[in-house]
């Protein structure tokens, strides 16, 4: 008996041993894959990034075409500040709005790109908002006058599929283009997503059809647009080339 309960103790021990070594051997290897893979992860999401700004002005590209057609399309990347003048200092392309919005407005850096695309010039402005569940956020493009949307691309962490999750949808995204973000007295108010009837071959109304299910994230991007492109007034203020006035 004596032997058994020995033999019994070492077999318990031995299991233990043998678990809490693969139990470091597994940490270990999972811990150098993961920070093996950062570099790449970190390559796809800019990538990612190039192909929304991109979509805004129509230029539609995978991920590994998304580089040399953002080189060849977008002219211009600068940080504004609250007054509208430019940052030299801060590279539009690495401000992280999720931070930036964690900030008062007067100590935000706002990015925006400048696309020259067929001969068209464009002003991509980036959004960052709230959702049912998460951020939503995404890219809106002006036209040259500054008023007239060209495209927009819109993501989420965690809307509910078939609902929220639509925004990311190609009906929803193209229900703005060509919405106008100004009302007929040169108030900025920018897109409204509402429910009822809603004419979409009006594009003077400022409002784009609801997602049915979807009315806190509808408010979200509704929200996000007005809020995000009130603090580029300031900028588009001292453009004497744009068309039209602003108040």
């Amino acid at each position: 008996m004596e032997e058994k309960s020995v033999n019994k103790t070492n077999s318990n021990g031995y299991t233990f041993l043998f678990a809490v070594i693969m139990v470091l051997v597994v940490a270990s290897v999972l811990a150098f894959t993961a920070t093996s893979l950062q570099p790449i992860q970190r390559e796809n999401v800019r990538q990612e990034k190039m192909q929304s700004i991109l979509a805004t002005i129509g230029v539609e590209t995978d991920r590994a075409g998304a580089e040399e057609l953002y080189n060849q399309y977008i002219t211009e990347a600068v940080t504004l500040n609250q007054k509208g003048n430019v940052k030299e200092d801060v590279d539009a392309f690495t401000v992280d709005l999720a931070k930036e919005l964690k900030k008062e407005p007067i100590d935000q850096n706002y990015p925006l790109y400048i696309a020259n695309y067929e001969g068209s010039k464009y002003y991509i402005v980036p959004l960052r908002g709230n959702g049912l569940w998460n951020a939503i956020f995404g890219y809106i493009s002006l036209k040259d006058d500054v008023n007239t949307i060209k495209g927009a691309t819109f993501d989420h962490l965690g809307e509910t599929p078939g609902l929220g999750a639509e925004i990311t949808k190609e009906w929803f995204r193209k229900s703005f283009e060509n919405e106008k973000i100004f009302d007929s007295n040169g108030n900025l108010i920018g897109v409204s997503v509402v429910k009822g009837d809603i004419d979409p071959s009006d594009k003077g109304d400022n409002k784009v059809d609801a997602i049915s299910g979807a009315t806190i994230t509808g408010d979200g991007v509704s929200d996000m647009i007005s809020e995000r492109l009130q603090r580029y007034l300031p900028y588009f203020k001292q453009q004497t080339e744009i068309k039209v006035a602003t108040k």
